[in-house]
């Protein structure tokens, strides 16, 4: 039976419980919720408004953290909360100038699929904070001096699970040398987490071969499991999943057909035994941060904010104690080498 070990300690954070309310075609949103202390030095609450993608909070991974870094401000730094959930991408340029137009202080886009709906409305109010996961202020169109992008570096957590993926697979008696991943669409930030895992898993092993699909989808279980079944009927012994909710129904064909799977952004190995590890993408740590920052005044927009391994925000979760013993401690000194800089220029693209 497979446990899990840890190899890295993950940033312990307090779940705050928070009812929901449909408000509209468009949105749901959790009630604003105020916590018994109070930011800005001991006046009014900082107001801060999180709009998520349309995979929602139940995706347990993208969405799921950026809410739970929300709900650590609550505790933590007595903020007042509230988080609107898209259904469509119809949604976000109403849901983020929602938040504005009721004068939060800060607003928080979750997602690249958000980058030109909240540069939008961050030039329709200018006075109102803006900040955004997975997409660069710098890259923007006009550059909103209000805006500041929220970047991980993916491909370093992605080399760290496909390293640990080449490991274990060589190890493997009657193993194809075949490794899967099954992406949601082809955006940056999945490519990096898809690129990352190829070229560390070749690293590793390499006589392996790398197989991947887009489902094309972040939402739908069922169009991920099939691509993940087709993998593993072509000798697929491990597949990684990048695509949100999309994503469990490929570790959902790995449990089914007893090969192994990777979670992403979150650590996943609560799902089963079948886990061999996660990548993860503490989208938590950087809302928090960001939120904590507009607390304190030292909150900057017209910039991006990048973490990765070395600032301890990227990195690999919790690892099967039935992996080889040798395979892990390879990892953790591959996840030195890349904090230390030796093990730099990993492939953010996927060809």
């Amino acid at each position: 039976m497979i446990r899990r070990l840890p190899l890295l300690a993950l940033l312990v954070l307090t779940l705050a419980g928070c009812g929901s309310d449909e408000e509209g075609a468009g949105e749901t949103t959790t009630g604003d919720t105020t916590a018994a202390t109070t930011g800005q030095s001991g006046g009014a609450p900082l107001r801060i408004g999180l709009v998520t993608d349309i995979g929602g909070l139940d995706d347990r991974s993208f969405n799921f953290l950026a809410n739970k870094g929300l709900e650590q401000a609550q505790d933590e730094l007595g903020v007042e909360g509230r988080v609107v959930i898209s259904r469509s991408n119809a949604d976000y340029v109403p849901n983020l100038s929602r938040l504005a137009q009721q004068d939060y202080d800060l607003v928080i886009a979750i997602g690249f699929l958000m980058a030109e709906a909240v540069e939008t409305v961050a030039n329709r109010f200018p006075e109102v904070a803006f900040a955004i996961v997975d997409s660069s202020q710098e890259a923007s169109k006009t550059k909103p001096k209000n805006l500041r992008g929220l970047l991980f570096k993916e491909q370093e957590a992605g080399y760290l699970v496909g390293y640990l993926a080449g490991l274990v697979t060589a190890e493997q008696a009657g193993a194809k040398q075949r490794i899967g991943s099954v992406g949601g669409l082809k955006i940056p930030p999945v490519d990096r987490y898809i690129a990352g895992y190829q070229a560390g898993a070749k690293a590793a092993n390499p006589e392996l071969e790398t197989v991947n699909a887009y489902s094309q989808d972040f939402v739908d279980q069922a169009k991920c499991k099939e691509l993940a079944l087709d993998q593993i009927a072509n000798g697929a012994y491990v597949v990684f999943q990048v695509a949100g909710q999309c994503g469990l129904g490929a570790l959902s064909a790995a449990q089914e057909k007893n090969v192994l799977g990777i979670g992403v952004d979150a650590d996943q190995g609560y799902l089963g035994d079948h886990i061999l590890t996660s990548a993860l993408k503490k989208v938590d740590v950087a809302v928090f941060q960001t939120i904590q920052a507009v607390e304190e005044g030292t909150f900057n927009g017209g910039e991006d904010v990048v973490f990765d391994v070395a600032s301890g925000a990227v990195g690999i979760g919790e690892i099967s104690p039935d992996a080889p013993a040798g395979a892990v401690a390879e990892v953790k000194r591959i996840q030195d080498e890349i904090a230390s800089g030796q093990i730099a220029d990993i492939p953010e693209t996927v060809g």
